[in-house]
């Protein structure tokens, strides 16, 4: 499958991974805008596609759903320059549409739609560009592993058993035959919870273990385990990375994760 597509040119983009997961609600599009965000600060250049059709949310927790980026038209193509924010290059289908209404598009016209918001923009050169997926398995996810050349997939995650049967599915979209696209590791989101004022202790509210259990069925790695922050949710919701709110527990988390990511992405080329 993986050659009777032509694939769209990304000159100058080092490394595209995908940031995906089985189901909404588990952190997804907060683990990519602040991996980004951390790959940034560690000085490499980074793009953060919005590839979530349906329901784009990267333009809020970046705080610029007002932003309208620069077309110019040469020739017959119409160019468009991302958004820059916290030194990420980022687009988004939430740039183009009223926040207030809803997409009813089907499947071809919203592969359509990402396919552009990927060939028509002028990225420039770009070390790491992470693609939100939507949830799920569905077109806009086949669209993008057909037609991008890809270092390989983040699977996002919560602990509890409901969670991992969902982020399985995402794991072996991307392991089937005719795709074969790199599991770089599992992101464990809201592993557990350590109130303020007791820094040293640790509740597992939705159980314990899953993304290491979820990492050793699919041959991969455990990249990290992100605590259940309020300030995180209240960070995304006012437009502000981690590096804003004073819980250095979630930073050192996304750190550890960029590093490791950077060591297999390396190991790779």
């Amino acid at each position: 499958m993986n050659q009777l597509f032509e694939k769209i040119p990304m000159e100058g983009v080092k490394n595209i991974i995908v940031i995906a997961s089985g189901k909404g609600g588990v952190g997804k599009s907060t683990v990519a805008a602040n991996l980004a965000v951390t790959m940034a600060r560690n000085g490499y250049k980074t793009a953060l596609v919005d590839a979530d059709i349906y329901g784009p949310s990267i333009p809020r927790m970046f705080g610029i759903e007002e932003a309208q980026p620069d077309v110019t038209s040469f020739g017959e193509k119409d160019v468009i320059f991302p958004v820059e924010k916290l030194g990420v290059s980022i687009m988004s289908i939430g740039f183009f549409v009223d926040r207030h209404q809803s997409l009813i598009w089907r499947g071809p016209m919203a592969a359509n739609a990402i396919t552009q918001l990927f060939e028509n923009t002028q990225w420039g050169d770009i070390d790491y560009m992470f693609v939100d997926f939507p949830p799920g398995t569905g077109d806009i996810q086949l669209t993008t592993l057909q037609k991008l050349n890809l270092s390989g997939a983040i699977i996002v995650t919560t602990p509890q058993e409901i969670a991992l049967n969902d982020a399985r599915k995402a794991a072996s979209m991307f392991t089937n035959p005719d795709l074969k696209i790199p599991v770089l590791g599992i992101v464990e989101n809201m592993s557990w919870f350590t109130p303020e004022q007791h820094q040293e202790e640790k509740y597992y509210l939705f159980g314990k273990g899953g993304g290491h259990k979820l990492a050793i069925e699919f041959d991969t790695f455990l990249l990290g385990q992100i605590p259940l922050v309020m300030e995180v949710g209240e960070a995304a919701e006012k437009g502000l990375s981690i590096f804003s709110q004073a819980n250095k527990l979630v930073i050192e988390s996304f750190e550890k994760i960029a590093g490791l990511l950077l060591s297999k992405t390396e190991t790779l080329s």
